[in-house]
C-alpha cells in the first residue's frame, strides 16, 4: 500500500494523514526509502535526456539552415559565368548554340557542390545520382551540338565507369544496405555485368556486325571466371586459404589456355591465311608458378581445417 503511495506523496498530491503515514513508514523501512531515491534519479535521467535531444535537433535545425544558406549562396555565384556566357553568346548574334554546352558544364560542380548543401538526408546517395545525371547531359549536348554519333558509346562506358568506381560505396550507403541486406555483393556482379554488356552492345552498334563475335570471344570467359571466383569466395563454405588457392590455381590455368578459347570462339572470324604466334614458354613458366602458390595455400588451409576440426 505504501508503494503505490510513495509517487503522491513525492509530488505532494497526496492527503496530510496520508502524508503523515508515509514519513512514519519510511523512517522504519529502507526499501521503500531507496524506491524513492531511485524515483528522483529516474525522472532526472529523463529530464537529461530530453534536454540532450533538444539541443542536438537545435543544433541540427542550425546547421541546416547554414548548410542551405552556403548551398545558396554558391548556387549564385554558379549562375554569373552562365549569365555571362549567355549574354555573350546572344551578343555574336550565334544565337543559344554553345551556350548550352556551358549550361550543362556547370551542371557538374552544382552537382558536387550544391546538391550535397541542399539535400538533408541521403546526401551521398543523391549527390551521386545528380553527377552521373549532369554528365549524361552534358554528353548529350555536346553530341548534339557537334552532330556526333558517339553519345551511347561514351554514355555506357562512363556508366560502367562510374559503377565500378562508385557500386561499393553506394551499397554500403543508407537506406541501399539496409534494402539490400546479405545481398550486396550479388548486386554489385550483377550491376558491373549488366553495365559492361550495354557498353559492349553500344560499342558493337558503333563499330559493326563483326566486333559483337569478337567481343563475346574475349569477354565471355572473362566475365565467366569473375562470376565463378565471386561465388567460391562468397558462397562456398572454406576457410580463406583454400579459397585463395583454388582461386589462384584455376586463375593460372585459365591464362594458359585463355588465348586457345579466345581463337577458339573467334575462329570463324579469324582469316584462315592469317599466322598468329604465340609464345607458350612465359605462360607456362606462370601456369607452374601458380599452380605451384595455390597448392600451398591450399595445403595450407587443409591442415588449418583439420587441425580446427579436432580441436572442436
Amino acid at each position: 500500500m505504501i508503494a503505490d503511495l510513495l509517487p503522491l506523496y513525492k509530488d505532494g498530491a497526496c492527503s496530510e494523514a496520508s502524508e503523515r503515514i508515509v514519513k512514519e513508514h519510511l523512517s522504519e523501512c529502507e526499501k521503500c526509502s531507496d524506491i524513492l531515491k531511485k524515483m528522483g534519479k529516474s525522472e532526472i535521467d529523463d529530464e537529461i535526456i530530453r534536454e540532450k535531444e533538444d539541443v542536438i535537433s537545435s543544433q541540427a535545425k542550425f546547421f541546416k539552415r547554414k548548410s542551405e544558406l552556403a548551398g545558396g549562396i554558391v548556387a549564385a555565384v554558379f549562375m554569373i559565368p552562365i549569365l555571362v556566357c549567355l549574354i555573350v553568346n546572344l551578343a555574336t548574334g550565334a544565337g543559344l548554340t554553345w551556350f548550352f554546352v556551358v549550361l550543362a558544364a556547370m551542371l557538374i560542380p552544382t552537382s558536387l557542390i550544391v546538391v550535397p548543401l541542399m539535400v538533408p538526408k541521403n546526401k551521398f546517395l543523391i549527390s551521386a545520382g545528380a553527377f552521373t545525371a549532369s554528365l549524361m547531359v552534358l554528353l548529350a549536348v555536346v553530341g548534339i551540338y557537334t552532330r556526333g554519333n558517339w553519345f551511347f558509346v561514351a554514355a555506357s562506358s562512363t556508366l560502367f565507369g562510374l559503377v565500378v568506381l562508385g557500386g561499393p560505396f553506394v551499397v554500403a550507403t543508407e537506406p541501399v544496405k539496409s534494402a539490400l541486406k546479405n545481398y550486396k555483393g550479388l548486386t554489385l556482379m550483377g550491376a558491373y555485368t549488366v553495365t559492361f554488356a550495354i557498353m559492349m552492345f553500344c560499342i558493337g552498334l558503333m563499330s559493326g556486325p563483326g566486333f559483337f563475335r569478337m567481343a563475346f570471344a574475349i569477354s565471355f570467359p572473362l566475365v565467366g571466371v569473375a562470376w565463378i571466383v565471386f561465388a567460391l569466395i562468397r558462397y562456398v563454405p572454406l576457410n580463406g586459404f583454400i579459397k585463395t588457392g583454388i582461386c589462384v590455381c584455376g586463375l593460372s590455368v585459365f591464362s594458359f589456355f585463355s588465348t586457345d578459347i579466345i581463337f577458339a570462339l573467334m575462329s570463324p572470324v579469324i582469316d584462315n591465311n592469317s599466322v598468329v604466334v604465340v609464345s607458350v614458354i612465359s605462360p607456362f613458366i606462370w601456369l607452374l608458378a601458380g599452380v605451384g602458390i595455390g597448392g600451398v595455400l591450399l595445403l595450407i588451409g587443409i591442415i588449418m581445417m583439420i587441425a580446427g576440426g579436432k580441436k572442436k
